[in-house]
């Protein structure tokens, strides 16, 4: 799978070691920064640029990482076509995907640990959306470009 991944200085860690991993299971990795830790840093400036290549189909999915994650799913957010959360367990990482077509994880470098990321991406990329009726039609009053006309 093509996987875009941002952080800022809070997350740069977590996305520089779960950027070996996914490249250890053949996952193709676009790096949209940072490229080091830069205490300066503001996390739009990264995630942004993540998240529209996410909703321009350039990658499939993305993951974000700043500090708490909060940053970077609301900036990933305010990105038409982008369905990112933070995600803290592993029944959330599969079922916003399944239930609700979820294209961007966040995750909290200061929260989260590596295995734990780990385990919350694998469950995400691993997850597909159903398409079932209820959660077309609950995303479509959510997302007015998804309502039938």
């Amino acid at each position: 799978m093509k996987i875009g991944m941002a952080a800022d200085h809070g997350g740069f860690e977590l996305k520089e070691l779960l950027k070996l991993r996914l490249k250890e299971l053949n996952h193709i990795i676009v790096d949209f920064g940072n490229n080091h830790i830069d205490p300066s840093d503001d996390y739009p400036d990264y995630v942004v640029p993540l998240a529209k290549a996410v909703a321009d189909g350039e990658v499939e999915r993305g993951i974000a990482v700043c500090g708490s994650g909060v940053g970077a799913s609301i900036a990933a957010n305010k990105v038409a076509g982008v369905r990112a959360a933070l995600i803290t367990d592993h029944f959330a990482a599969h079922q916003g995907v399944e239930d609700d077509d979820m294209n961007v994880i966040c995750l909290g470098g200061r929260i989260t640990g590596i295995e734990t990321a780990a385990e919350l991406v694998e469950a995400f990329l691993d997850a597909r959306f159903t398409n079932g009726e209820r959660h077309l039609r609950r995303l479509a009053k959510a997302d007015p470009s998804r309502r039938k006309i």
